[in-house]
């Protein structure tokens, strides 16, 4: 053995260089990027079936859910109109034909169906929905538990909201009262123009508008359902003959009862009820009848101006105007009637004249 080769074997090994802090990451081989490729084809290939199948269990949910809905939908609009054509064509009477009008059907199944058509829609979506979730393994019960502290929340916050919405829910499925009829809802009354879910808009006597909710109604009291009552008190001395009063008073409805428009307005024969009172100088009769709906105070005028004009023909006397002159004669005034009586202030004597004069001061002469 040479002597180079005698030191470099007692001296060991060199040292290898120590890598530099830019050497750059080793790049993977064909081999590797092969090997990746495999891998995930294979987890392709392993889960395909599983996204497939809940891809197609989803669409069939949403399918499903979209014909459900458009047939419930349409099978509640054929429903609503079938009701309105009933109830257009079913009455015969002037009853039925005077209470259900084109305005009124319309708003009404309007207001039934847009109900029907929005309870149907958020269960059936509602339903697809969760079962979309449960289709990708999503535990509900924390998402039904969050929904349920919200739903509370909600309506806690806006249970006057619900509360109308609800009442005119039942207002309208009940029929309370539609456009046209003259109620008297307690907060406000007059004619129904418009019935919403939530507001009721009514026009008073004096043309002004009232917006009521309908959850603060408590009470209703409809005048244009059913039918109306006219009645007319007429006070005649107790000295007439009821039975020339009783002739008059029917010959008056008999007329009335034939002549347009009243023959319409009328429902029923104008009736002499008979005796209300007697008092000593004066009777009163009474006389009704059945009429159209909010038709009572307009049927009341006319009778009353018929009765008036037919008793002064008869000469009968009606209590409460001028004095009717009897047999002819007219009355006599009485001439003490307009004379007030003496003051008592007039007699200087009178206590109450001595109470009103003024105190004479004190003498300050000595």
């Amino acid at each position: 053995m040479s002597l180079s080769a005698a030191v470099r074997t007692a001296a060991g090994p060199s040292p290898s260089p120590t890598p530099s802090g830019s050497t750059t990451p080793p790049v993977p081989s064909l081999r590797d990027a092969q090997e990746h490729a495999t891998n995930a084809a294979g987890w392709v290939e392993e889960n395909w079936s599983t996204w497939l199948a809940i891809g197609l269990r989803v669409l069939l949910i949403l399918v499903i859910a979209a014909v459900l809905r458009a047939v419930v939908r349409r099978a509640i609009t054929k429903l609503i109109e079938r009701m309105n054509r009933r109830t257009g064509t079913g009455g015969s009477t002037a009853l039925s034909s005077l209470l259900v009008n084109a305005e009124r059907r319309r708003q009404r199944s309007e207001a039934i169906g847009s109900v029907m058509r929005s309870v149907a829609s958020f269960l059936i979506l509602g339903t697809a929905a969760l079962m979309i979730l449960g289709t990708f393994q999503i535990n509900l019960a924390p998402l039904l538990a969050s929904a349920g502290v919200a739903g509370v929340a909600i309506g806690f916050g806006a249970r006057n909201l619900v509360t109308d919405f609800l009442s005119g829910v039942f207002m309208i499925l009940e029929d309370q009262y539609g456009v046209g009829d003259s109620i008297d809802a307690g907060v406000a009354s007059g004619e129904v123009i418009e019935v919403g879910l939530r507001v009721t808009k009514l026009r008073g006597v004096d043309g002004e508008i009232w917006y009521v909710r309908n959850g603060e109604v408590k009470r209703i009291g409809n005048l244009s359902q059913g039918w109306s009552t006219a009645g007319v008190d007429v006070t005649v001395r107790s000295d007439e003959n009821l039975d020339k009063v009783k002739e008059t008073l029917d010959a008056v409805g008999e007329r009335m009862s034939k002549e347009e428009p009243w023959n319409e307005m009328l429902w029923g024969p104008i009736e002499v009820l008979g005796l209300d009172s007697v008092l000593l100088d004066s009777m009163v009769v009474r006389v009704s009848a059945k009429t159209m709906p909010g038709k009572s105070l307009t049927v009341e005028r006319e009778l009353r101006w018929r009765i008036k004009r037919a008793f002064d023909e008869a000469g009968i006397a009606i209590v409460g105007g001028a004095t009717f002159p009897v047999d002819g004669v007219p009355a006599v005034a009485d001439p003490a009637a307009g004379v007030a009586a003496p003051s008592a202030y007039a007699n200087t004597a009178s206590p109450q004249s001595v109470a009103a004069s003024p105190i004479a001061p004190p003498s300050t002469t000595k």
